[in-house]
């Protein structure tokens, strides 16, 4: 056990990262840590500290019992008897994730029918469960079953004080995947770091994932809380089976999580508000309660919003690419919004230009800023020569070669959004390109100096795609 743990830890409160950091320097793994500082705070022993770690998924183990027999969600419906009983149609070919995956479902749908005491926020405690059990029915043992509750309920008591507003990325998915990521990664001999590696990665897909409204409607859920457990188990994998680089620190990918999760809900939530409500489940013995003129409103509301939506997809699908030219150039070091429409508007400034090229000057918005790493490379091989974004011995290269080294780079950054804006300065002629980033290798052009008009002109002589 932590020697650090073994005095009072004087009212010091470690955070994940610092848990990590005691365990390396203890040699311990991750979930020793875990019970080591929680013997010292609560004063307990290690076994006290175990058979209460179980003990607290009670409630959801009867509730997983419910959803497997006899339950039916007004959400998921009998989901869980479903998958109880279709024992030769598995969801995934892993009989530990399988288990917990029908395990998680089938705890969401016994709690809909006796109620719900979460380990966390509201849905967290279905993931948790289902790994739980899933673990015992696999063979794992009780002790290490026992310990990876411990780690689960460590997150646990973290997303329960993080989730201030309503959204899944702090409740069943993000709390899900985060604490079966780190459980998974203890329990299969991960060391401290790695657990903390599986964490961010866990995370990082479900930032900012609403729950409540998106969670009245039918069949969604299913989903985001069955996610969870591919997500973590996915997590665990890539840290333990790859060399895949995690660098970001636990304790900013969980503060990071819970600031999305209060300041994007209000946006996120009234978005889902008006496109889902409509679809909405509804009790038929609660409705005989609203105004009938309220109902009325809301089925024109149903009737509204599917003709709008289709209205809005069916304006994508006009400027829609064909299907077999989707894809467009190959866009390389990087996806097209950050890399291919900069590379872009270069390789039209470029087009425009004559004679040597004396100084570049790069304006990128903060997100394409923070991503200079890729897409500088793909914009200086543009407008240097003009080279396209499927180049990828010259976007290997471009930074080495003898020619950059006559030329003044400057970058940028920029705080209005979308902005990607160059000037090429030249010994025959010069131009600049203001323009904004519309992602799919497309630009809006804004101001360009000779003019716009030669600069769409370009544009369509190049093959590049303009748009508003």
């Amino acid at each position: 056990m932590c020697q650090r743990f073994r005095g009072d830890l004087n009212g010091q409160v470690l955070t994940f990262g610092e848990l990590v950091s005691v365990a390396e320097e203890e040699s311990a793994q991750f979930g020793e840590a875990v019970l080591a500082e929680a013997m010292v705070r609560e004063i307990k022993s290690e076994e006290e500290i175990l058979n209460q770690a179980r003990a607290a998924f009670q409630h959801n183990l009867n509730a997983l019992k419910v959803g497997l027999t006899s339950g039916r969600s007004f959400l998921l419906g009998t989901v869980g008897i479903d998958l109880a009983e279709g024992k030769d149609q598995a969801l995934i070919d892993d009989d530990l994730i399988n288990y917990a995956l029908t395990y998680t479902l089938a705890t969401e749908v016994g709690n809909h029918e006796i109620g719900l005491q979460p380990c966390a926020g509201t849905g967290d405690s279905c993931p948790y469960t289902g790994l739980i059990q899933g673990l015992l029915e696999t063979g794992v043992s009780e002790g290490k079953v026992a310990r990876a509750a411990a780690v689960i309920l460590k997150f646990g008591s973290f997303f329960r004080v993080g989730k201030k507003t309503t959204g899944c990325n702090m409740e069943g998915f993000g709390a899900g995947a985060a604490a079966t990521a780190a459980a998974l990664t203890d329990m299969r001999g991960g060391a401290p770091r790695q657990v903390a590696q599986a964490v961010v990665l866990a995370l990082s897909p479900t930032m900012g994932v609403p729950c409540t409204p998106r969670v009245m409607v039918r069949g969604l859920c299913a989903t985001h809380i069955g996610g969870a457990i591919l997500i973590g188990n996915l997590a665990s994998n890539l840290v333990l089976k790859t060399s895949l680089p995690v660098d970001v620190d636990v304790d900013v990918m969980l503060a990071m999580a819970a600031r999305i999760h209060v300041e994007a809900a209000p946006v996120i939530t009234s978005i889902n508000l008006e496109y889902l409500e409509p679809y909405f489940a509804k009790k038929t013995q609660i409705e005989p309660y609203v105004d009938q003129d309220v109902r009325a409103k809301e089925k024109e509301s149903a009737d509204r919003i599917q003709v709008r939506a289709r209205e809005e997809v069916r304006s994508m699908l006009k400027v829609a690419r064909p299907l077999t030219g989707v894809l467009g150039d190959v866009v390389v070091g990087g996806s097209s919004m950050a890399v291919g429409s900069p590379a872009n508007m270069a390789r039209i400034c470029h087009a425009m230009t004559s004679g040597v090229i004396r100084k570049i000057e790069i304006d990128l918005t903060i997100d394409l800023f923070s991503r200079r790493a890729i897409n500088v490379p793909a914009i200086l091989m543009a407008a240097i020569y003009g080279t396209k974004t499927g180049d990828a011995e010259m976007y290997k290269k471009v930074l080495d070669l003898p020619e950059i080294k006559n030329i003044s780079v400057r970058i940028n950054k920029i705080e209005e959004p979308q902005v990607q804006r160059i000037r090429i300065q030249a010994e025959g002629k010069s131009a600049m390109l203001d323009a904004r980033n519309r992602g799919g290798g497309r630009v809006a052009i804004i101001h360009a100096e000779p003019s716009v008009e030669e600069a769409v002109k370009t544009a369509k002589k190049l093959g590049i795609e303009v748009t508003d």
